[in-house]
């Protein structure tokens, strides 16, 4: 039971997030000084939100960053705002400077947010103390968050990539589960295909994250990591037999017709499934795996093959339910690979520099963004006379998020938690409570609050508005004076937020759509040639299916946010999606060949030649169509498989045809959707790439 607990996700991050916050506050009650506990335990929301909490082989050099620079902006902004320079040209100059850290790399380039919220909030302490207090309280709340954060992860195990491993055995388990009880739905696939799409990208990302932690931990190096890292390869190994799809919707619905098939086909999922989230859990609380068999279900599905040898379905689910089964029952991944190969780079300081000069530069224009969105509210608070608007700052920092819709959620969790939090510290002021008692109070308040932020944003914020209300009380006993100031800046400071995102520099998905759709046609290109080649290495072959998959999985997330961004063609979406869906089953393709070739089980070097060759011609037609709008080749490349209709076809033929089917289907809905495209923006362009 107490597994269950200390282990749980949520559990371990609220108890880690409180303790690290709550700890401070304690010493400093206990000592006497309870306003140096309070400030002090404000540093982790800084380091929370640069990531310096990430498991990382750099772990302790991040954290020296992360704390020079909370310090240098603390410094900054307090000793020009002594000489009189005007905060908006402060934080203009501060949001471009510190930009430069999102070209390093995406987890650096959290370090802007960070950095300038520890300036912002600098602004509520400045004139009650030393210039050089804020900043030491930086650096050693930085030292602080950083020796309890490698205390915790050093005893629980490594536990953050657990719980991510945990998660991706069961998505697993969800899509196979779903996968096979929907096998005589197939029939209509754009009713039965995007709920199984939206869980198998669920599945790709949650690799993703597992692939940017092992590179972080450099996993090979410990025996826990040695661990972990088998169990994610065979993850990877359960992804590509259960990704692969068979799609004959008609022999399916022929087999379950003629036998009892369809039921004997959903006990096997069903066990797997089972099987699956039995390994999450042990994964999740440091347990050994027991024993599994599941021969029974093996032996029904395979004796209906052997009924029905003329109906591939069964030969499929048997041949890849069987491997499955090894997986599951010794917990060793089929081959070796090189899990190292996709090694995250960083940028050298001056190269970063130089490339973030560019006007092209995604982390210049994020941070324009925020410099402007700052100014202006700091502009907005001069003409208002405020003398220090760091609330109204802080909540443009909080709620502006990397897209049009994160950022609305966001906004609207934030506004309507804030309002309630403010009620309700408002009725709770009126009792003259003890100190202690209050003390504890914002302790439960606290963690409750953890336990939920990661699901429910809005009911973490209530929670953390009515601690700040009466942190506020205990530090200068102005807490009713904070209430109605405090709504109208999160509500001004929320409407910025919401503004810049729309206007500055948006980086719309439904606009990046032609660019990730050109993107996945790319890779797919590149794994048809390594399959097709003269070279199968299992591990770029390997590596190669994972890309393909990533590629199809951004295009996926795009399509998704795009369909819940304003003033956009609806029919162009809805052309796109059903692309999409055409892409998924190319994939699925691409996941079966990589499993042929690792067997090889593979094509004279002639036939693979030509096939390959029809390929990139039926690639490179999608490419151009959607790079530029003009007349394109109406031929079907199908026309010349004439030569290859000679004998019998083989099962990695069979995969091939079908890919250029897909690709024909998907060149004629290019043509229509460019048709019904925005016409605004990047769209205004008739080429998607200026040529060099």
């Amino acid at each position: 039971m107490w597994r269950r607990l200390i282990y749980h996700p949520e559990v371990n991050y609220a108890l880690r997030q409180t303790l690290v916050l709550c700890l401070p506050v304690a010493i400093g009650w206990l000592l006497g000084d309870l306003q140096k506990g309070l400030l002090f335990s404000l540093v982790p929301a800084c380091c929370n939100i640069a990531g310096l909490d990430t498991p990382h082989k750099r772990f302790f050099k991040r954290l020296i960053v992360g704390g020079a620079l909370f310090a240098f902006s603390s410094f900054l902004i307090q000793y020009l705002g002594n000489h009189q320079v005007p905060l908006p040209a402060t934080l203009f100059v501060m949001a471009l400077l510190l930009g430069v850290t999102g070209e390093i790399s995406p987890l650096h380039g959290r370090l802007l947010p960070a950095s300038l919220i520890a300036a912002i909030f600098t602004l509520s302490l400045a004139g009650r103390m030393a210039i050089w207090v804020p900043p030491m309280l930086y650096i050693l709340g930085t030292i602080w968050y950083g020796v309890f954060n490698w205390f915790w992860l050093w005893l629980w195990k490594e536990q953050p990539m657990r719980e991510t491993l945990s998660l991706l055995y069961r998505e697993l388990a969800d899509y196979c589960e779903a996968k096979y009880s929907m096998l005589t739905q197939l029939t209509d696939p754009e009713k039965a295909l995007p709920p199984l799409l939206a869980r198998q990208q669920k599945a790709v990302d949650l690799i993703t994250t597992c692939y940017q932690q092992m590179h972080m931990l450099a996993a090979g190096r410990d025996n826990h990591h040695q661990r972990l890292t088998r169990a994610f390869q065979v993850a990877l190994d359960l992804q590509e037999h259960i990704a692969v799809s068979l799609h004959q919707p008609e022999e399916v619905q022929k087999l379950v017709e003629q036998s009892h098939a369809e039921a004997v086909i959903r006990w096997n999922a069903r066990t797997i499934a089972a099987r699956l989230r039995e390994l999450a859990d042990d994964i999740l609380y440091h347990k050994l795996p027991g024993r599994f068999s599941m021969d029974k279900q093996l032996h029904a599905l395979e004796k209906i093959a052997r009924q029905h040898p003329d109906n591939p379905v069964g030969h499929f689910c048997s041949y890849h339910f069987s491997r499955i089964s090894r997986l599951l029952r010794h917990q060793r991944p089929l081959y070796k690979r090189d899990l190292m190969a996709d090694r995250q780079r960083r940028l050298p300081l001056l190269p970063a520099i130089k490339s973030y000069l560019s006007l092209r530069s995604a982390a210049l224009r994020t941070a324009g963004r925020f410099a402007v969105m700052l100014t202006f509210a700091s502009s907005l608070a001069l003409f208002f006379h405020l003398p220090k608007p760091y609330w109204l700052l802080m909540t443009i920092m909080f709620v502006s998020q990397n897209g049009y819709s994160a950022t609305r959620v966001r906004i609207q969790h934030r506004a309507l938690g804030t309002l309630a939090g403010l009620t309700v510290a408002a009725l709770t002021l009126r009792f003259q409570v003890p100190e202690p008692i209050v003390l504890l109070v914002m302790l439960v308040i606290t963690l409750v609050s953890y336990l939920f932020i990661r699901k429910y944003y809005g009911l973490a914020t209530i929670g953390f508005t009515v601690t700040a209300v009466y942190s506020l009380q205990l530090l200068s006993l102005n807490g009713a004076d904070f209430l109605l100031p405090r709504l109208l800046d999160t509500l001004m400071g929320c409407l910025i937020a919401f503004a810049g995102m729309i206007w500055l520099w948006p980086q719309w998905q439904s606009g990046l759509l032609r660019q990730n759709a050109h993107d996945a046609l790319e890779v797919w290109q590149e794994a048809l040639q390594l399959l097709l080649g003269s070279e199968q290495n299992p591990e770029k072959l390997a590596y190669q299916r994972m890309r393909a998959n990533q590629a199809h999985n951004a295009l996926f997330n795009s399509l998704n946010q795009a369909m819940q961004e304003p003033g956009f063609d609806p029919s162009y979406l809805a052309d796109m999606k059903l692309w999409v869906t055409h892409g998924q089953f190319i994939v699925e393709h691409i996941n079966a060949m990589t499993i042929l070739a690792r067997e090889h089980t593979m094509l004279t070097p002639s036939l693979a030649e030509r096939y390959l060759q029809s390929c990139e011609i039926a690639l490179q037609r999608c490419q151009q169509r959607l790079e530029y709008d003009g007349p394109g080749s109406e031929s079907n490349v199908l026309e010349s498989q004439g030569e290859f209709s000679q004998g019998p076809v083989t099962i990695m033929e069979r995969h091939i045809r079908r890919i250029l089917d897909h690709l024909s289907v998907m060149h004629t809905i290019s043509s229509l959707a460019w048709t019904t495209r925005p016409h605004h923006g990047n769209w205004l362009s008739r080429k998607l790439r200026k040529s060099s």
